[in-house]
């Protein structure tokens, strides 16, 4: 097979504060040994994807050129990011699409011709070279749209139950409810019978949620939010949260609701109770800083929760299970929604930008590379 032709996104911080986001060519040899080549269909714009693409930059004022977005950082932001000036960047944690040609290994010979879920990174572009390991074979007659998020918020959410599992806990909180995976940890936890207490941040998004069959729905804007998000912690026992806000004073309310249910069942102590309340943060859809108001004792954990190191710490037999159950249920328990569909180049225009970087919850972007 001769050299391959296509187009990627690339994303260069520069020295003097300008981000330049660009459609770049690249040609890709034929995949020897255990590497398979893919063209691909379909690739979903993850919050994830948007910190490596944008991070803090002024897209409101940026220059929008053909094929071209040149944008400054701001100075906090530049000196943060000190570690990636001059390096331009893949974007795109997965996809999916068709493997097209594969290395002489068995491994990467059983694929040649199937569909796959990929993940590892770099799959804003129209052809991925990437050992046949980082695939996974979709079901006979699942679309490369149906498979495109079959990695990110699948694993997220499955991560957080084995989480849950490996920590002693028995229910969970999560922010940000309504999302894509917020919605399928609701499925997740139906099926498993595992308590869940989903927040969400207005009516339009607890009545997604209800109408999935969600029990515990606690709205943050409403005036009794305080009352309610006890009252539901109280019924189903959580200990443990997922946020993907991050930054204001969330999380500190959800730690002094835990106290105040698991306190009531233990003696008073000036220290608080001996129950541990832990909170993981996951994203950042809120950039400012995280207040804690310490009125939740002692006993509590906060620390960040990413995808890829749960992955690294999982052994092989539990991963398999994982995405087995992914595979088995893709267009179920695990479909994802999407707002709108783009070319590479339609991922670079103003309106598009400034849609899809808004991050509002329920209104992912597909990328269509093709």
């Amino acid at each position: 097979m001769s050299d391959t032709h296509g187009l990627k996104l690339l994303s260069t911080l520069h020295e003097d504060g300008r981000l330049v986001v660009e459609l770049a060519e690249e040609t890709l040899p034929a995949p020897k040994g255990g590497d398979v080549l893919v063209r691909l269909e379909a690739a979903p714009i993850n919050p994830s994807d948007l910190a490596l693409l944008f991070s803090a930059a002024d897209l409101q004022n940026a220059d929008y050129g053909e094929g071209r977005i040149i944008a400054r950082m701001p100075d906090g932001a530049r000196r943060a990011l000190a570690g990636r000036v001059g390096q331009p960047m893949t974007i795109g944690n997965e996809g999916a699409g068709t493997v097209i040609a594969a290395g002489e290994a068995p491994e990467a010979q059983a694929l040649l011709g199937k569909r796959v879920a990929v993940i590892g990174g770099g799959m804003f572009a129209q052809y991925r070279l990437i050992g046949a390991d980082a695939c996974m074979t979709l079901p006979d007659g699942a679309t490369a749209e149906q498979g495109a998020s079959a990695f990110v918020n699948p694993l997220t959410a499955l991560g957080f139950v084995e989480t849950m599992k490996r920590g002693g806990h028995k229910a969970i909180v999560h922010t940000a409810a309504a999302s894509n995976l917020g919605q399928m940890l609701v499925r997740i936890t139906q099926e498993d019978g595992i308590p869940l207490v989903n927040i969400v941040r207005n009516e339009a998004q607890a009545a997604i949620l209800r109408g999935l069959g969600a029990e515990h729905i606690v709205d943050s804007s409403k005036e009794d939010f305080t009352a309610q998000l006890q009252s539901a912690i109280a019924a189903t026992g959580a200990t443990i949260a997922f946020d993907a806000i991050g930054g204001g004073a969330l999380i500190s309310q959800i730690l002094h609701a835990m106290e105040q249910v698991v306190s009531k069942d233990e003696p008073y102590s000036r220290y608080g109770s001996n129950r541990t309340k832990q909170a993981y943060i996951y994203g950042g859809l809120d950039m400012s800083p995280t207040i804690l108001t310490r009125s939740f004792g002692f006993a509590w954990n906060i620390g960040g929760w990413l995808l890829f190191p749960f992955l690294q710490s999982t052994d092989a037999e539990t991963l398999e299970r994982l995405r087995q159950r992914v595979r088995d249920n893709l267009t179920t328990t695990f479909a994802s929604h999407y707002k709108a569909r783009i070319s590479l180049a339609e991922a670079l225009k103003r309106d598009a930008v400034l849609d899809y970087n808004a991050r509002r919850t329920g209104e992912k972007y597909l990328i269509v590379p093709h």
